[in-house]
């Protein structure tokens, strides 16, 4: 069984994400899940999902990748991202705060008044991989009830953009993995 650390805190038309939004309840945290399987090893998927330097020739929604620590991908790994979202080009710094290699990584983010915590699971399909990834937007504990109000309220916009950016991600993943990039 492999180590798990943590820490707190191909052809898009023919394999479509399946995808599952929730924003129930007063005070549900808005979330995404999209999944795609990919025709490559879990091995390749893994290295392609875990290699940072490439990372913005490989995701075409990302511009620019600045990679803040040394050393292999691993719980404490930081990074700022940069991609171009509703037109204007936004920057956030991620920690990956859980790993299980070859099988799970957890990467979490903060940005204005809420956290962010996307989590990619890869299972082996027997030909292939299929890659799960699940996206969470939680208002930070400071934000106040103005701040949870219109996270509530933003959730349904966020939530289309962000299943766009997602499933772009998916697959250009999937094309990076099944390639051999």
């Amino acid at each position: 069984m492999p180590s798990v650390a943590r820490a707190r805190g191909g052809d898009r038309a023919e394999r479509p994400a399946l995808a599952q939004a929730t924003t129930l309840g007063a005070m549900a945290n808005p979330s995404l899940t999209l999944s795609r399987q990919i025709d490559a090893e879990p091995t390749r998927v893994w290295a392609v999902l875990t290699d940072l330097e490439h990372s913005a020739e490989t995701l075409s929604g990302v511009s620019k990748v600045e990679v803040l620590t040394d050393g292999p991908y691993r719980v404490g790994t930081r990074w700022r991202e940069t991609r171009t979202m509703m037109g204007r080009e936004e920057t956030q710094e991620m920690t990956v705060t859980e790993v299980e290699a070859l099988g799970l990584t957890r990467i979490e983010a903060d940005a204005g008044s809420a956290h962010y915590v996307t989590t990619f699971k890869l299972e082996a399909t027997h030909p292939g991989t299929r890659l799960t990834m699940h996206f969470e937007g939680l208002p930070e504990e400071h934000s106040g009830l103005l701040g949870k109000v219109a996270m509530k309220v933003m959730a349904p916009v966020g939530l289309r953009v962000t299943k766009k950016i997602m499933q772009a991600d998916l697959d250009d993943i999937a094309e990076a993995a099944e390639s051999g990039r």
